[in-house]
């Protein structure tokens, strides 16, 4: 089904956000933008939704809009003690 609708790369999007194309890559893999795969496994974006959340009407939660930093694991917790690593090796 055709709906006409063009697909944009990861790079042509960062371009309209002003952002890394990795940047875009990570929105989409966490949910906040919409993306399709190609048969081959690249992400291409719907043009009629990168354009929605251009113009404010997407879908973005309010407290990360697109061109905030996402919320990062672990922000909070307690730093660890100077010379360890994870997994306490």
């Amino acid at each position: 089904m055709d709906t006409g609708d063009r697909l944009l790369t990861p790079g042509e999007v960062a371009a309209l956000f002003r952002v890394d194309p990795k940047t875009v890559t990570r929105w989409a893999a966490a949910g906040r933008i919409g993306s399709i795969r190609t048969p081959g496994g690249h992400r291409r974006f719907r043009e009629s939704e990168v354009r929605a959340l251009l113009e404010g009407e997407g879908e973005f939660d309010e407290d990360n809009p697109p061109g905030s930093p996402a919320p990062q694991p672990g922000a909070g917790a307690a730093p660890r003690a100077a010379g360890s690593r994870p997994g306490g090796y």
